[in-house]
Parts: C-alpha cells; sequence; structure tokens
C-alpha cells in the first residue's frame, strides 16, 4: 500500500502538474505519460494506467511508441473488463509494422477479448492460429487452454479433452495444469466417461493441495462414483464433501443428489436415518431436504412436518416461502381455510415471482371461502 501511494504522489508530480510548474529536468511529456502507464500496470494500478495511456494514445499518434502503447492499452482495458474496446485495441495494434510485443502477442489477446465477449468460434480460431503458428510461444500453453474452454462453450467436450490432454501432456508444470485437470475430468463426466475421470478427480487433492477447486473435484468425484456405479462409495464422497465445505456453491446440488440416491435405493433404516439426520441439522437447505426425501418415500406426514419446520423456523427464507405455498395448497385441498390463507399469504412475501403469483391466487381463492370478499378482492 505504502509502494502504491509513493506512486500515485509521483503520478501527481509527473503528469497532474501544469507544465509551467513542472521541473525544467522533467521527462517529456510523451516518455512521462507511457511510463507512467507502463509502472501503474505492472503494479496493478489498472485504472489509472488506463487513464494515462488513451490520453498518450490520443494526442500522440505520431510517435514511434504507439504501438506498444495501443498493445498495453488493450490489456489495461480487458483487465477492467472493458473486453469491447479491448478487442479494438488488439486489433488496432496488429495494424502496425512491425507489430507490438511478442510474435503473435496480439493475436493471443484479441482470442483472450473475444472470448470474454461469448464469441467463442472465433476465439477458438485465434487461439488455434496461435497454435499452428508457433507451438514452441511461451503463449502456446495458454493458448491452448482458451482453445480447449472455446470447445466447452461451444457445447464440444470430445476436442476439449482432447486439448486438455495435450496441455497436461506438454506441460506438466504449468501452471495451468491444475485447472486443466480438474477441467479434463469434468468433460469426462459429462460424457460418461466416469471409469476415465475418477482417476484424475481421486488424485486432485493429493497433486495439487490447496488449490481452489480441491472442493470442485471432490463434489464432481463423488458424482462420477455413481455414474460408475459406486453408489454407496459416490454418496459417502458427497457426505465428506458436504461436511468440509458446508457453504460451497455445490453443496445443496449435493444433497440432491444423496437424497435422490436414497429415495432410489436405500432401505428404510438408510432413508430414516437420513431424513432425521436432514431434520436434526436446522437449515433451511437440510429441512428442504428432508421434505424432498419424505416425499419421494410418499411420507406426506413426514414431508409436511419437515417443510413446517422450515417455514416456522426460517420465515424470511426463499425455501421457506416455497415451502409455505405447498403448505397452503394441501391446507385448501383439506379445505382448511384459514390456514391455507395464512401459509398463502406469507408465501406471497416471496421474491419469485412465479411463487408470489400463486400464493396471492391461492390466497383470494381461501378468502372467497372464508367469504371474507374485500381481502380475497
Amino acid at each position: 500500500m505504502k509502494r502504491r501511494w509513493a506512486f500515485i504522489s509521483a503520478f501527481a508530480v509527473l503528469v497532474l502538474a501544469p507544465p509551467s510548474s513542472r521541473p525544467a529536468q522533467a521527462l517529456e511529456e510523451p516518455e512521462r505519460l507511457l511510463l507512467v502507464g507502463e509502472k501503474a500496470f505492472a503494479d496493478g494500478l489498472v485504472p489509472l494506467a488506463r487513464r494515462v495511456l488513451e490520453r498518450f494514445v490520443a494526442q500522440y499518434g505520431s510517435d514511434p511508441r504507439l504501438p506498444d502503447a495501443v498493445l498495453l492499452l488493450g490489456k489495461a482495458r480487458l483487465a477492467q473488463g472493458d473486453a469491447d474496446s479491448a478487442l479494438e485495441a488488439f486489433r488496432r495494434a496488429q495494424t502496425f509494422s512491425p507489430v507490438p510485443g511478442r510474435p503473435l502477442e496480439a493475436r493471443f489477446w484479441e482470442a483472450e477479448a473475444l472470448f470474454r465477449i461469448k464469441r467463442y468460434s472465433e476465439a477458438r480460431a485465434a487461439y488455434d492460429e496461435v497454435l499452428r503458428k508457433d507451438a514452441a510461444s511461451p503463449l502456446a500453453p495458454d493458448a491452448l487452454y482458451g482453445f480447449a474452454w472455446s470447445e466447452l462453450e461451444m457445447k464440444r467436450p470430445e476436442p476439449a479433452v482432447t486439448a486438455f490432454r495435450e496441455l497436461l501432456a506438454t506441460w506438466p508444470e504449468h501452471a495451468l495444469a491444475p485447472s486443466a485437470t480438474f477441467y479434463l475430468a469434468r468433460a469426462l463426466v459429462d460424457l460418461k466417461r466416469f471409469n476415465e475421470a475418477l482417476p484424475l478427480l481421486q488424485l486432485f487433492p493429493a497433486k495439487y493441495g490447496g488449490h481452489k477447486l480441491v472442493p470442485d473435484a471432490q463434489y464432481v468425484a463423488g458424482l462420477a462414483k455413481i455414474g460408475a456405479g459406486d453408489a454407496k462409495g459416490g454418496a459417502a464422497d458427497l457426505r465428506a464433501f458436504i461436511a468440509a465445505y458446508a457453504s460451497h456453491p455445490q453443496a445443496a446440488a449435493a444433497r440432491r443428489v444423496i437424497t435422490e440416491g436414497l429415495a432410489r435405493s436405500g432401505d428404510r433404516e438408510e432413508q430414516e436415518d437420513a431424513y432425521k439426520k436432514l431434520v436434526a441439522q436446522n437449515t433451511p437447505e437440510s429441512l428442504n431436504e428432508a421434505a424432498t426425501l419424505a416425499g419421494q418415500l410418499n411420507r406426506p406426514r413426514d414431508q409436511e412436518a419437515a417443510w413446517r419446520k422450515l417455514q416456522a423456523g426460517f420465515p424470511e427464507h426463499p425455501l421457506a416461502r416455497r415451502a409455505a405455498l405447498e403448505l397452503a395448497s394441501r391446507a385448501f385441498k383439506r379445505k382448511e381455510w384459514k390456514d391455507a390463507a395464512s401459509l398463502a399469504t406469507a408465501a406471497a412475501q416471496s421474491d419469485d415471482d412465479a411463487v408470489k403469483a400463486e400464493a396471492w391466487l391461492l390466497a383470494g381463492e381461501s378468502a372467497l371461502k372464508l367469504e371474507r370478499l374485500a381481502p380475497a378482492g
């Protein structure tokens, strides 16, 4: 932070001060702008770098360092998430002779910008050109990774698998190797080639310990085991995943998979135990899963008990609003109009428009049955 403040202070002196107040020995204006832009980008001060580089490009179009400035400006724009204007800069950079940067660097960054704006077919072609023209380029691993991801985004997992395998075979120690390993395994799972995916996923935590994708690898390993026919082993892996990473975005999906598996193939004792454990956890997600399991097992009383506990304990949670709607619908069918009206009104506070609309309709119908015409209206 001290370094950044010192740099900003230097920038203020070098660039923002009026020309008349700058020291005589100060750098010339174009050189000053370019230097500050380069240093700011290197130091992670991307908005500052972009602002200074855009000023240089706009004011000094005949400067011999313009090509390098345009390429760096494209990188700054891309780093800020402005892929469209970054694309324009990278394409402009390729119109200079010689093209700035390392060989094919501008073309590689053009591919990156195209990928960000979801023009995957064009991005794939650009990555492919980098690979074809210089397979030994320092940019080749990144280009091959981008090529594989472009294939994935175009719903073509087979060529993506081939590209990820090539990356791992050619550059096994590259910084992208862990990510390539995981996404290779995930693509294999999507292709239902579970036995090929499992070794990659099971070795992932030991090989790449501490990587951010370790939890995801454990989750997908559970799915792969189930897909390969080991339902109990897969469920055990998913339970371990939930225990270790309860707040992970895929934790709810893992619970659903376990619940569905128990409903299909678990024995009665396992099903009872799972239901009790889910209720005992007493979270919105676990209670919702308990209700789902009871429904799949055709146990409506247990299902309603889980919904009521969810709705009473976490009344403002989105899952509780949906549970209130389910309870209201059942109460209405039993002609318990008062209970149906109360639950439907609670459900109508949902942020989900579909739940909200159905709940207000049910609340109105319940009020009609109670001959409360004004509230029904």
